[in-house]
C-alpha cells in the first residue's frame, strides 16, 4: 500500500474498535499523525541465529513455523542494524562459533539482539548464548568491533532455558561500555539491554509531546505513571508538575528510570518496581490527591482490577497510550463504567508498513 493509503486503513482499524462500545460514541478520532520516517525507522531488532556455522542465517521465524527466515536489507530496520548482521555473518563464519540447534540442544549461539541510538549513530549488540563461552565470543566481539565501529557495547547474554523467550537474566559485558545513550527532545535517555525503548524514536517523540500537550500541567500537580518503562513519559512530565511516581514491573527498566532522572537533573521523580495493582493500592493508603495517572500498558492492556483502583484515586484526567486498538477500546469502555469519558484518540503510525497503530486517549472524569 502506498504511504496514506496505510494511515486511511489504520484510522479505520481505530474506528471499527472504538465504535463497537456505545460509551465512546462522542469520543472525537482525529486522523491518524504519520511517522517522521517510512523506512529504515526501526531502532531494535531481536533475530533467531540459524543454519551452520559455514552458512548462518540470522531472522525471524517464518509464520506459524521454526524455519528461520533470511532478513538481510530489511526495508524497516535501521541501517546499522543491517551492517551488523552481515558483519556478524562473516564473524561466525571466520570464527567458527556453534550455531544452537533447538531440536539436539546443542551449539551456542541463539539470538541476535541488536539497538541502535539514532541520535549518537551508536549500536548495542547482545549475543545471546547457551552457555557462557569466552574464546569464541571474544573472536566474534572482536570482528564486530573492527568491522562496525559504530558498536559501542556488546554484551553475552546467557539462556539455557528450552522456551521461546528471547532474553535469559544474566548478562556479561565484553566492552567497557554498558549502556547506549539517546535523546529525545530535549531528554537524554541511558538504554541498557533489558530495558525497553519504543522501536521508532520519531514517532515516541510525537507520542510523548501529545501526553505533554493534553497534561496541560500547570505545576503543583501529582503525576502517576502506570508502566513507566525507564521513565520516557514521566521524565517529560516531571519539569511542568509538583511530582510522579513511576510504577514499572521490571526492576531493569526501574534502575534505568532512576539513573535517567539523575541524568536530566530531575528531582521530583521516584520509581517503583512491583505489582501495579497491588502499588497503586499502597498510593491510595498514602491518601494523597493524585491529578493524572498515564497508563501505557502492554500489547495486552489493563487488568480490570488496575483500571479499577487507578479511577479509585479519583484522578482529573487519564491519559493511556496503547499499541492495540481492541484492548485499548475495551479498556476506555470500563473506565466508562468507572465515571471517566474518553474525550479524544490521537493515533499514531509507530508502525509503517505494518498492520500496527498507536494511540493516545484522554479521559476526564464525569461530573
Amino acid at each position: 500500500m502506498k504511504y496514506p493509503a496505510q494511515l486511511a486503513w489504520k484510522k479505520q482499524l481505530v474506528i471499527k474498535f472504538i465504535r463497537r462500545h456505545k460509551t465512546l460514541e462522542k469520543a472525537v478520532l482525529h486522523e491518524v499523525v504519520p511517522s517522521p520516517q517510512q523506512l529504515h525507522y526501526r531502532n531494535s531488532a531481536k533475530l533467531v541465529v540459524a543454519g551452520k556455522f559455514a552458512d548462518p542465517v540470522i531472522g525471524i521465524y517464518r509464520r506459524n513455523s521454526h524455519d528461520v527466515l533470511d532478513v538481510t536489507g530489511c526495508a524497516v530496520h535501521h541501517p546499522l542494524i543491517d551492517k551488523v548482521i552481515e558483519a556478524v555473518k562473516v564473524g561466525i563464519k571466520k570464527g567458527k562459533v556453534p550455531i544452537y540447534h533447538p531440536k539436539s540442544q546443542m551449539g551456542l549461539l541463539r539470538y541476535l539482539v541488536i539497538r541502535v541510538s539514532e541520535s549518537a549513530n551508536k549500536a548495542m549488540v547482545i549475543f545471546v548464548t547457551a552457555e557462557r563461552s569466552y574464546n569464541e565470543l571474544h573472536h566474534l566481539a572482536k570482528h564486530l568491533k573492527n568491522a562496525v565501529p559504530e558498536v559501542s557495547v556488546i554484551a553475552q547474554n546467557i539462556n539455557s532455558s528450552q522456551g521461546n523467550v528471547i532474553l535469559g537474566q544474566k548478562d556479561h559485558f565484553v566492552t567497557r561500555e554498558q549502556v547506549l545513550s539517546a535523546t529525545m527532545g530535549d531528554t537524554k535517555f541511558l538504554i541498557s539491554p533489558r530495558s525497553f525503548f519504543q522501536v521508532n524514536s520519531g514517532s515516541a517523540r510525537i507520542i510523548y509531546e501529545k501526553v505533554r500537550e493534553w497534561a496541560a500541567l500547570t505545576g503543583p500537580e501529582r503525576v502517576l505513571d502506570l508502566y513507566c518503562g525507564i521513565g520516557g513519559i514521566s521524565l517529560f512530565l516531571a519539569r511542568q508538575c509538583k511530582e510522579v511516581t513511576g510504577i514499572e514491573a521490571v526492576d531493569a527498566a526501574v534502575a534505568d528510570a532512576e539513573k535517567n532522572a539523575q541524568l536530566n537533573g530531575i528531582g521530583n521523580c521516584r520509581f517503583i518496581a512491583g505489582d501495579v495493582a497491588k502499588l497503586i493500592e499502597e498510593i491510595r493508603r498514602e491518601d494523597k490527591k493524585v491529578d493524572l495517572i498515564v497508563l501505557n500498558p502492554p500489547r495486552k492492556g489493563c487488568d480490570e482490577q488496575v483500571l479499577k483502583q487507578a479511577s479509585a484515586l479519583g484522578p482529573a484526567k487519564i491519559i493511556y497510550v496503547s499499541c492495540s486498538p481492541d484492548t485499548l477500546a475495551r479498556d476506555l469502555n470500563l473506565l466508562a463504567g468507572l465515571d471517566y469519558e474518553t474525550r479524544e484518540i490521537q493515533p499514531v503510525d509507530m508502525f509503517p508498513q505494518t498492520p500496527h497503530v498507536e494511540n493516545v486517549a484522554l479521559l476526564t472524569k464525569k461530573n
